[in-house]
């Protein structure tokens, strides 16, 4: 690996420009390929699930709580039942007795209308879950409401109907408004296009056109730091591309005439002049759009608990209903009390808790979460992330810093290291190649100033050459030692070759033809990496490492960070291939990335985690995205995840656990012993048991994450 200002670069450095430019690219036009495939996705993802997936139904849950809320107070007011319970009456005239009724009968239209609609794919499915027990309970309290409002009879469920309606829709707001997401993966990828590009004409002139309008065969003109609009053939031309955000490679590669381009890429220093041989949906980027777009559809439908528990207690609701029936109807024969008691068990088998015990803990967690660092985009992940027992990390930028930096380096004898430092510095000057931001960056934590020197030289393919204090000075790598004919030996050969067989890069000073100092360079560890991978692997999971980057380069981090498996050298589809093969052994795998290249892999996986530093694609195809560019934060989500799902189980036991008790009362077990459970006691049952998974869900609140508080 040498050090050319214009030519070679370090495996390790080039991230994080990628990742700057994918922030700053403007919004890309929207009639270019990516577009169609991105509304595609979206409408792919509305329409699949019915209770699972209600992205995009927050509002409609929202407005319709409030309204029905304030539709609820006269029903509360004018039911008989209340006001005999709380011992008040209300004003008295002619068409008072109609006024519960009515308001029930718009609260039923417009709040439970949503359930209904919902439980229709259960029933078809036939997988019954919450939305088959709401609208059970709400029809049924309506129906038979309506049936003694018509009869003269005072036992209705108007109230009863109306009040769990309310509690339903706060319960889905909460649940909506906690595992919102926008899916925008697939815009975000496009957004790597550029809008435009500059097309040669025949006379030589150049002409602005779009990127839709470019055809195989056409001719454009790269500038300098711009993205390639298609894939294509330098024809004329000189520069190093950033290929790090479609291909994961982090060394900027070198193109010469006859090299292929990729569109989305970023153009180095160099001026190209590109013959364009694919575009639209049949380039490179198209290619991992569709990769995304697969995986974003692979996943599996899996439905959350409460839906379980939900099924379960529907089956349980009609067994004991049938039961109730057939016992009554043989005791004192068909009487409107028969109706009376399968319509209770019915309507109080739909606990208010039940609808809030998970969509409470999704909300609290996700807060908790967000103050440690970690965003929840989809339920789920999170939910699943219990489960994992493979963490899979990207290296660049999410275990290393993204950043080519002196890691080590040694001053032969008679220089001090800040010399050696200061006269480096000052050769590198101003240049934007990685090596000379490297030592820069060394330099300034030292606290080192430049010396003066005079004659500035770069040598093509070598270094750079410069005189101080009338003493030539060289700096540049193998080849550079070559050119001077110089040998190395003692402690400055044993660095050189401990850090070639780390993978690092290595940089020599040379004054006079004698080799004073030598300095490492590589892609910067963060300093918690190790110890997230420690964490991890007491938590009784196994990591592996996913890179785009040379297997050296790779071994070496994994040897640094104790990593179990290492997957070097991986494009993106690999990547997402690599993930599916571990899932086909039965193992449960969260991705950890940061770069458009980790998009379908972080898709793939069973949860995606993904960097918040990083680009905007692999948020928007992560379940989890970690605000701090902290490894340790992935340790986080897993204490989390736990602690929730504890907190889950219990709201589930404390929302349920009263049926045991409420249902058989309400079918009238005690009946020969002269008692039966009313509706209202009924419904102070129901009330306690919500007050119950309230108050345990803010107990939640108490974790403690990783060492932080909560």
């Amino acid at each position: 690996m040498e050090h050319n200002h214009s030519h070679e670069q370090h495996p390790d450095h080039a991230h994080h420009a990628a990742e700057d430019h994918a922030r700053h690219v403007p919004e890309p036009a929207v009639d270019h390929a990516a577009h169609g495939a991105a509304e595609q996705h979206t409408e792919h993802q509305h329409s699949h699930g019915a209770h699972t997936d209600h992205t995009g139904h927050e509002i409609m849950f929202r407005n319709r709580f409030w309204v029905c809320l304030i539709l609820t107070i006269p029903v509360l007011l004018f039911s008989p039942m209340i006001q005999e319970w709380f011992g008040f009456s209300m004003p008295t005239f002619t068409g008072s007795d109609l006024i519960g009724p009515v308001f029930a009968i718009a609260i039923f239209a417009y709040g439970g209308l949503p359930f209904l609609q919902m439980a229709v794919p259960e029933v078809q499915n036939r997988k019954p879950g919450m939305m088959t027990l709401i609208s059970l309970a709400i029809t049924v309290a309506f129906a038979y409401s309506l049936f003694a409002a018509v009869t003269g009879s005072s036992m209705g469920f108007f109230w009863e109907m109306a009040t769990l309606i309310d509690i339903m829709l706060l319960g889905h707001w909460l649940e909506m408004r906690s595992v919102r997401q926008a899916s925008g993966a697939l815009n975000e990828l496009a957004k790597l296009m550029p809008d435009t590009a500059e097309r040669v004409t025949e006379n030589g002139a150049t002409e602005e056109v779009h990127v839709a309008d470019l055809r195989t065969g056409d001719v454009i003109l790269v500038r300098p730091g711009a993205s390639i609009p298609a894939d294509g053939e330098i024809i004329e031309g000189h520069s190093d591309l950033n290929e790090a955000m479609i291909t994961g490679e982090s060394q900027p590669v070198e193109k010469d005439e006859g090299d292929s381009v990729i569109a989305g890429t970023i153009n180095g220093d160099g001026s190209l002049r590109v013959r364009v041989s694919a575009t639209g949906d049949k380039t490179a980027l198209a290619g991992i759009m569709r990769l995304v777009e697969q995986a974003q559809s692979s996943k599996s439908d899996t439905q959350i608990l409460a839906d379980k528990a939900a099924g379960w207690l529907f089956y349980i609701a009609l067994a004991v209903a049938a039961i109730t029936a057939v016992a009554w109807t043989a005791a004192i024969g068909w009487e409107l009390e028969v109706l009376e008691r399968v319509v209770t068990v019915l309507v109080i088998a739909c606990p208010h808790a039940l609808g809030l015990a998970i969509p409470l803990v999704v909300a609290i967690s996700t807060s908790i979460g967000a103050r440690n660092g970690i965003l929840v985009r989809d339920r789920l992940a999170l939910e699943e992330a219990r489960q994992i027992d493979t963490v899979i990390f990207d290296k660049t930028g999410t275990l290393t810093e993204g950043r080519f930096g002196v890691v080590s380096m040694i001053a032969a004898e008679g220089w001090q290291e800040d010399q050696a430092l200061a006269l480096a510095l000052a050769v590198e000057g101003d240049s934007e190649h990685p090596i000379a931001r490297g030592i820069r960056q060394k330099a300034e934590e030292s606290g080192v100033k430049p010396v003066a020197i005079t004659d500035f030289e770069a040598i093509k393919g070598r270094g750079i050459k410069a005189t101080y204090e009338g003493k030539a000075v060289h700096v540049g790598g193998p080849r550079m030692l070559e050119l001077l004919a110089l040998e190395l030996t003692g402690d400055i050969d044993r660095f050189g070759q401990q850090a070639n067989d780390n993978a690092q890069t290595v940089v020599y000073l040379i004054v006079d033809n004698q080799v004073v100092a030598a300095f490492a360079l590589a892609d910067v560890v963060r300093s918690e990496s190790k110890q997230a991978v420690q964490r991890l692997h007491e938590m009784g999971m196994e990591v592996a490492m996913l890179t785009g980057d040379s297997q050296p380069v790779a071994e070496a981090v994994a040897r640094e960070l104790g990593i179990d498996t290492v997957f070097a050298e991986v494009l993106p589809e690999h990547k997402d291939q690599k993930v599916a093969e571990l899932q086909a052994q039965g193992k449960k795998v969260a991705m950890v990335g940061d770069g458009v290249n980790d998009a379908p892999a972080l898709t793939r996986a069973d949860i995606g985690i993904a960097i918040g530093s990083g680009t905007d694609v692999a948020i928007e195809s992560a379940g989890i995205i970690l605000v701090r560019s902290n490894p340790l934060d992935v340790v986080k989500i897993f204490e989390l995840s736990h602690a929730t799902y504890r907190k889950m189980i219990q709201n589930l036991i404390w929302a349920t656990g009263y049926n045991v008790i409420a249902l058989p009362l309400a079918a009238g077990i005690l009946a020969p012993v002269g008692f039966i459970l009313s509706p209202a006691v009924g419904a102070v049952l129901m009330s306690l048991s919500t007050i119950v998974v309230a108050i345990n869900a803010q107990l939640l609140r108490r974790t403690a994450l990783a060492g932080q508080p909560a």
